[in-house]
């Protein structure tokens, strides 16, 4: 397992930024800075899965999917297998560890968020990605074409200058929020 590393701090050496319940009940707890994703039996408190370094590097948001896999923001900040760091989205069976699906760019340094992020597969089996150290948002299709591209123009200030940095995105239809509002509002084509 890979458990420290570099510029870590020892106060926070796992950091943990996600924990989502899977349809079963059981929840996935990822861990950024020891690159790992865990499922846990909520009753019995035990470890039932992981999935460490490699392939994981720095991953945040596992989704599970419809079909049963996971999907992650592979942010690839300190790779064990690699000679320079990428980002990546893969999609993960979990009952065979297999990564069964993956958007990269090529040349790889062009897709790169060393922290934040997360991608989110739509209803018509595209996947939405934020590459959030960047501030850019876009749509590739199953084979990796871009559909749509977004980069926030908004910055501010922050420790490490003047940042544009996209924390999550989603993209949510009319009967989400319908659902949330409570009927109250309405999509555009229902007048």
């Amino acid at each position: 397992m890979h458990v420290w590393p570099p510029n870590t701090e020892g106060d926070e050496w796992t950091h943990g930024n996600a924990v989502v319940e899977l349809p079963d009940g059981r929840l996935a707890l990822s861990f950024r800075n020891t690159s790992m994703v865990v499922f846990v039996d909520r009753e019995t408190g035990e470890l039932v899965w992981k999935l460490g370094a490699p392939p994981l590097s720095g991953q945040h948001a596992p989704t599970p999917l419809p079909n049963g896999n996971l999907l992650i923001f592979d942010n690839g900040p300190h790779r064990l297998d690699e000679s320079l760091p990428f980002s990546r989205v893969i999609e993960v069976d979990p009952t065979t560890k297999e990564i069964v699906w993956t958007y990269q760019d090529r040349p790889l340094s062009n897709f790169f968020s060393p922290r934040i992020s997360n991608a989110q597969r739509l209803p018509n089996g595209n996947t939405l990605i934020c590459e959030g150290w960047f501030g850019r948002l876009f749509e590739v299709t199953a084979d990796g074409q871009t559909v749509w591209e977004y980069v926030s123009p908004y910055f501010g200030d922050s420790p490490r200058g003047h940042v544009n940095h996209v924390f999550r995105a989603y993209r949510y239809g009319a009967e989400d929020v319908a659902r949330w509002s409570g009927g109250r509002v309405t999509s555009p084509a229902a007048g």
